[in-house]
């Protein structure tokens, strides 16, 4: 591998990295750009699913006691969400990506620039299994249609008035679960080429070094700031994945 490529698969790693140690999602918005320009689509894609799922181990770790601590509120969201990853699949026959892609992309603009200039932040406090399942299911399906799995449920739970160690005790693995059910379909496709494999033993280390980083700042974060970051990151998820579809 040249200098550039090595260059700019640490600088994806890092920036991946550290933004899934400090909310538990955003990898792929913040590395893939950094890895499209010197591999491969369907490889960068293999590799920021793999770094996500390497990456969101490590804040499985920090979140574990919330997780025991709720296990159906989890399955709430992550039973439905893996139902709707092969419907999605299914619906890329029937549907454009793309144009489902524009419009999830123009919802999260709405929502993150409308509540993330808000003074106060709302406070959806009842408890809604229904809907949650509702979000777990659109999570799946718009992860095996347009590659968004995260997008919806980061939304959803920054309405809840959880504590940030309780959002992202559903975050964290429904991401880790939904992208490892990616690897595979992956794997099956032979993505995890010599390409991929060289370029994980660059990206792996600095990925778990940065994500470490994020980690330690989402430790100092309060619930209400860490609210305010998903409410941010569902703004530049929205418009990354229109910048993607549009130029």
């Amino acid at each position: 591998m040249t200098f550039e490529t090595v260059s700019y698969l640490i600088l994806g790693a890092a920036a991946g990295g550290f933004i899934n140690g400090l909310a538990g999602t955003g990898t792929a918005l913040f590395a893939l750009g950094f890895y499209l320009v010197v591999l491969p689509p369907v490889t960068s894609v293999a590799i920021v699913a793999l770094m996500s799922v390497l990456a969101g181990l490590q804040g499985l770790w920090i979140v574990r006691a919330d997780i025991l601590a709720q296990p159906r509120r989890l399955l709430r969201f992550l039973v439905p969400g893996l139902i709707g990853v092969p419907l999605g699949l299914a619906l890329l026959n029937q549907i454009d990506a793309g144009t489902l892609r524009i419009g999830v992309a123009a919802f999260l603009i709405l929502y993150g620039g409308y509540f993330g200039f808000r003074a106060t932040l709302p406070a959806f406090e009842r408890r809604t299994p229904w809907l949650d399942s509702g979000v777990g299911l659109t999570g799946g399906i718009l992860g095996g249609a347009a590659a968004v799995s995260g997008a919806i449920p980061a939304m959803w739970l920054s309405l809840r008035p959880w504590t940030k160690s309780e959002t992202r005790a559903v975050l964290q693995p429904f991401n880790v679960v939904i992208l490892s059910t990616t690897i595979f379909l992956l794997f099956v496709k032979g993505a995890y080429d010599g390409t991929a494999v060289k370029a994980l033993l660059v990206t792996v280390p600095c990925g778990l070094i940065a994500a470490q980083i994020g980690i330690m700042v989402f430790r100092r974060l309060s619930d209400t700031g860490f609210r305010r970051l998903l409410i941010l990151l569902t703004l530049l998820v929205g418009l990354g994945v229109m910048a993607s579809e549009v130029f």
